[in-house]
Parts: structure tokens; C-alpha cells; sequence
């Protein structure tokens, strides 16, 4: 085996390094958590809880920030210090561990690097993602469900705050459509290329016959709205239904009608909220889901290039962006990037890190290759 090449290996760690920095607008970062400081430390912060969470949250994300440039800067001097110092005493066990840490070392800048391509103009933002069933009967309802909880279960791994805003039981099993915020800077920009429809194939657990069954399932992401975003609705433009908020099944878990359904009829969007307690914090967060749908909307009819952001998912055949397959063997497969695993239960568990940065990938060289045209 050749011994590797220590100097060329830490000049292209430095050379991924610098490139990452500057497109970090690191001094940007500093100005960011100088702001965001002095707004939380107002006295009235708390008061309205959203805002706080808001504020809070992106300091914490800006301070992560730079704390992990620093590092990686500071992982890349040590790793040059200790291959210099082995070298000079002959050292291969130090030289073994250097050889170590090299894998690590890419890794933790390529995942950086990933970040750096999020500067789409809503990417900072936090997402509300809608997941619908799609043709397949009671296996599609299924699959949504189980698409939830692996986004969930992604956001959980990440520390990322999520709130169920809307859930939508099927009568046998599963979901017909269920709603829900991850709470986190950036959540838009990573997890819009999620969108799209996905497609099971497995021995369907409810076939007697024991047949393979295929099924779909769509997944909408969009930006949560702000409050300084602009989408004043006329109250005549919206139908207000209220109804009882319900479980799996059908029982009850209101005695009040909390539940709200909210139309846009001049575009027809549908926006319906069960999850909260009163009726008015359900009417709340649906009007900002409807306010947030209508703004991506918007910037649609301004720009084409931005329906790419939500786009038309009609969750059936041959409108798939990735494959999950149970049998005949075990596969995902990302029809767009062409990225697979072969381990499904991990990626069903959350582990979908490796598909979302080659999905950000693939995006940004599309819109290079675009934008050259």
C-alpha cells in the first residue's frame, strides 16, 4: 500500500477550507450573533413566544456556525502539527492515527460544504411539510405515515424542533395527509429537496393474499411564513369551517369544535388544523400555512424557476423522485441523483443525510448547468 501523501492531502483540506469560508461570508456570521445578542437580550423577548423561539434559535444556529468553521480550522492545524511531528521522530503509530482522521476530516467539509449552496432566497427559513397519500389504497396511507416518522425521526437525530399541525387518519391504516413545522434555520432550504413523490414496493401487510404492492405517497415542502413577509388576505377571500378535531378511527379527542379548515377561494388551497387546543390557535396557525403557500405562490407567478420550490406532485406512476423498495430485495434509490442505500430500516429511521446532500447537490448543478444556458 503507498504511504499516503500527508502534504497534498492537508493542502486540499485547506484549499476546501478557504473556499467554504468565503462563501460563508464569515464576517456576515459575526454582525448576524452581534444583532441576534442584543435582541435577545431584550426584557420584552418572551413575550411573545414565537418570536423568542425565533430569535433564539437562529443565534444558536449562527453561534454553531462559526463554532464549527473554528474547529475544522483547528482540526486541520492540529492534523498538520502531528504529521509534522511524527515525521521528524519516525513516529507510525501518530502517522496511523493522522491516516484516521483524514477520512473525518473530509467528511465533516463536505457536509459543510453542502450548506454553502442553500442560498436560495427562502433557504434560511424554517419548513412546513405537507405529506399526502397518494394511489395505492390503504398502503399509500401507510407509507405517508411511515414517511412521518422519518422525517421526524431526521429532525430528531438534528435536534430540530418539530409541532404536528394537522393529521388526517385513513380508516384502515396510516394517513391520509398529516402536516407538520421543522423548527430550524435552514429546515426549507434542506429539506425542499425532499419534495416530490416517492414510491413503496413491498409484500403489502394487508393483501391476504401476500402480494407485492405498489403505492405512493407526495411530499410538499414550503417556507414558513414571518412576520415581516407580506400577505395581507381579505377576509372575504377565506371560508372559515370549524369541526370537531378526531383521532385514529375516529374517537373523539375534543369535545369542542377546535378544529379549522380554512379555504382560499379565489385559488381553492385548503389549509385544515387540529393540533392545538382552542379553536383560535388552530385558525392562527392555519392562516400562517395559508399565508406561507400563498407566498411561495406568488414568487411563482414572478419567477418560474421558483416552482421548483413546491412544484405539481401527483404522487403516481412515473412521477416518482425515489424508489423505496422491501422486496425483492432492499433498496432506496434517488431517481434524480441516482444516490441508494441498500440498508432501507435506517433510512425509514431518519438516516436520509446522504440523500438530502446529494438531492442539494444535484439542484445546485442543475441550476449552474441552467443558468449557463
Amino acid at each position: 500500500m503507498a504511504a499516503t501523501d500527508f502534504a497534498a492531502e492537508i493542502r486540499a483540506l485547506r484549499t476546501t477550507y478557504d473556499s467554504i469560508e468565503a462563501v460563508t461570508d464569515v464576517e456576515r456570521i459575526r454582525a448576524d450573533i452581534a444583532e441576534l445578542s442584543e435582541q435577545a437580550g431584550a426584557p420584552d423577548l418572551w413575550d411573545d413566544p414565537a418570536v423568542g423561539q425565533r430569535i433564539t434559535s437562529k443565534l444558536s444556529h449562527r453561534q454553531t456556525e462559526l463554532e464549527r468553521l473554528r474547529k475544522l480550522a483547528e482540526r486541520i492545524d492540529d492534523l498538520e502539527v502531528m504529521v509534522q511531528l511524527a515525521e521528524e521522530e519516525h513516529d507510525a503509530d501518530t502517522l496511523a492515527e493522522a491516516e484516521k482522521e483524514l477520512p473525518s476530516l473530509h467528511k465533516a467539509l463536505a457536509e459543510l460544504e453542502v450548506v454553502t449552496l442553500l442560498s436560495g432566497e427562502y433557504d434560511e427559513r424554517s419548513a412546513v411539510v405537507t405529506i399526502r397519500a397518494g394511489a395505492g389504497g390503504v398502503d399509500a396511507a401507510d407509507f405517508a405515515e411511515m414517511l412521518m416518522r422519518m422525517y421526524l425521526r431526521w429532525a430528531e437525530r438534528k435536534g430540530y424542533a418539530t409541532t404536528i399541525m394537522d393529521t388526517s387518519y385513513a380508516e384502515e391504516a396510516g394517513l391520509k395527509s398529516a402536516t407538520f413545522e421543522v423548527n430550524a434555520p435552514y429546515a426549507f432550504g434542506t429539506l425542499s429537496v425532499e419534495a416530490g413523490t416517492h414510491r413503496l414496493v413491498r409484500i403489502s401487510p394487508f393483501d391476504n393474499q401476500g402480494r407485492r404492492q405498489t403505492s405512493f405517497a407526495a411530499v410538499e415542502v414550503i417556507p414558513l411564513i414571518e412576520q415581516t413577509d407580506s400577505v395581507e388576505i381579505p377576509d372575504n377571500e377565506i371560508r372559515v369551517d370549524v369541526f370537531r378535531s378526531s383521532g385514529p378511527g375516529g374517537q373523539s379527542v375534543n369535545t369542542t369544535d377546535s378544529a379549522v379548515r380554512l379555504t382560499h377561494i379565489p385559488t381553492g388551497i385548503v389549509v385544515s388544523m387540529q393540533n392545538e387546543k382552542s379553536q383560535l390557535q388552530n385558525r392562527a396557525a392555519a392562516l400562517r400555512v395559508l399565508q406561507s403557500r400563498l407566498l411561495l405562490q406568488q414568487k411563482e407567478q414572478q419567477d418560474a424557476e421558483k416552482k421548483a420550490l413546491a412544484g405539481d406532485v401527483k404522487a403516481s406512476w412515473g412521477d416518482q423522485m425515489r424508489s423505496y423498495v422491501l422486496n425483492p430485495y432492499q433498496m432506496v434509490k434517488d431517481l434524480r441523483t441516482e444516490h441508494e442505500v441498500g440498508n432501507t430500516s435506517a433510512v425509514l429511521d431518519g438516516e436520509i443525510d446522504d440523500f438530502i446532500d446529494a438531492g442539494i447537490r444535484w439542484r445546485a448543478n442543475a441550476r449552474q448547468a441552467a443558468a449557463a444556458d
